[in-house]
């Protein structure tokens, strides 16, 4: 092990019983930053370590990270030390593949970006422990750089072993749900292609509906959705010089793609052979190149109100009881509406109505807001001006919006997703049951 490795190990050693050392603001940054992230996790002992090893670089107390607090609170240490430290700020999280082994480390792809990284062990035990990873096993860990050619085990890993690709599908999905903020840590081109998506997708949304907020019943709020993604479709193909009133087969022959390459291909993604032929011999000018129905969860198609938000950031939300909460702040005597309190603590409690939502009914009904909330919290003081933000960081809401759902992924991953349903769909087999949709990352 060169020298620099070990110094490496030295100084994350420092730095970490640094903080856990700590007392004051910086013990108080690290008790509120643990809080926040093991809410998301399953807080067992490998989490918990990466919170500590994430908080050393990725923290704040006040305006500084713990580890300029460290480099500050160590004035003797030389320059090469200093420019190291500094370097982990750009440390990551990640779900990466062993792609090739090393005589001292690995070479490992990080799934999320498609990058690859020489990534190395910086102490004797780590290098004992990893000595049975096998090319193709799944990793969950942190690394940090070291030099410029190479980089190291931050924290503590977990081995997922070789995942076949709907597991591999969940594995990534799970990440995403637990490690949102970090998905593209390494590929901030990615972050911002995503973040336009998301952007982009809401003008398309007030474009067709001519509003950022519609409500209806769930059947037809349905059909709209789907009438949506089918114009968003029409555009893209239309973009693409594609004339989607033809079907398949011409479009294939024009391209000068046979029959049996479209088959082939259909079929790497699930396709059903049967279908594939279908479309391939229709040449009704009905048969359109769409893409897959899109459909709102079965309790939503069932709910008598739905309404559907959209935001340049925050993305799409439907909420069967939108209309309710209306109507709870626009009555005279809110404690009269058949449950008020129990719908507008829900709206506190649950996850799924975020800070978008609250500040977007409390510039809807700012005076009967402030009140429901005084009575129901009995804080006779509160102010929506002033408090509500606090009040939304109380019960565990982000006031700034994560990627949603709806935002663009990598063309990799977007492959994954499709040959990991496609692969689902072939081991299972069909019932007279409407499938549910796919949940995870797409």
């Amino acid at each position: 092990m060169d020298v620099i490795l070990e110094r490496s190990h030295q100084l994350k050693q420092a730095l970490v019983d640094f903080v856990l050392d700590a007392e004051g603001e910086l013990a108080q940054a690290l008790e509120t930053y643990a809080a926040a992230q093991l809410r998301r996790g399953s807080g067992d002992s490998t989490q918990q370590d990466l919170i500590i090893d994430s908080f050393v670089t990725a923290g704040k107390v006040g305006d500084k990270s713990p580890l300029e607090l460290f480099i500050e609170s160590h004035p003797n240490l030389d320059q090469s030390d200093r420019n190291l430290l500094n370097s982990w700020h750009h440390s990551f999280i990640g779900l990466f593949a062993i792609a090739n082994i090393l005589p001292d480390g690995f070479e490992l792809t990080n799934w999320l970006t498609d990058k690859r990284y020489i990534v190395k062990p910086n102490n004797v035990q780590t290098l004992q422990a990893i000595s049975r990873f096998k090319v193709g096993e799944i990793l969950l860990t942190r690394i940090s750089p070291v030099t410029d050619n190479y980089w190291m085990f931050s924290g503590p890993y977990t081995v997922m072993g070789k995942l076949g690709k709907p597991k591999l599908a969940v594995a990534i999905g799970n990440f995403k749900e637990n490690y949102k903020s970090n998905l593209y840590s390494d590929a901030p081109d990615l972050l911002e292609e995503a973040w336009q998506s998301v952007a982009q997708y809401h003008q398309q949304f007030v474009d067709f509906f001519g509003t950022d907020e519609i409500t209806l019943p769930g059947y037809q709020l349905n059909k709209k959705i789907a009438e949506f993604q089918e114009a968003i479709t029409e555009k893209r193909f239309a973009e693409a010089g594609i004339d989607t009133s033809k079907s398949l087969a011409e479009v294939a022959e024009a391209a000068g793609i046979g029959d049996e390459e479209i088959k082939a291909a259909a079929q790497e993604f699930g396709a059903d052979s049967n279908v594939v032929s279908q479309m391939l011999n229709s040449k009704s000018g009905n048969s359109k190149m769409v893409m897959p129905k899109v459909d709102l969860p079965a309790e939503l198609k069932k709910a008598e109100q739905v309404t559907a938000l959209s935001h340049p950031h925050w993305g799409q939300m439907f909420l069967p009881t939108y209309n309710k909460v209306q109507t709870i702040l626009s009555a005279e005597d809110w404690q009269s509406v058949q449950g008020a309190e129990k719908l507008v603590r829900y709206y506190l409690e649950d996850k799924s109505i975020n800070a978008f939502i609250w500040h977007r009914l409390a510039q809807q009904y700012p005076t009967q807001l402030e009140n429901v909330l005084r009575t129901l919290l009995q804080r006779p003081e509160f102010s929506l001006e002033s408090d509500l933000d606090t009040l939304l960081q109380e019960f565990n809401k982000p006031l700034e919006p994560e990627l949603p759902e709806i935002a663009s992924v990598p063309i990799h991953l977007h492959n994954l997703f499709q040959e990991a349903l496609g692969e689902v769909s072939k081991s299972k087999p069909k019932s007279k049951g409407q499938k549910k949709p796919a949940k995870g990352f797409q």
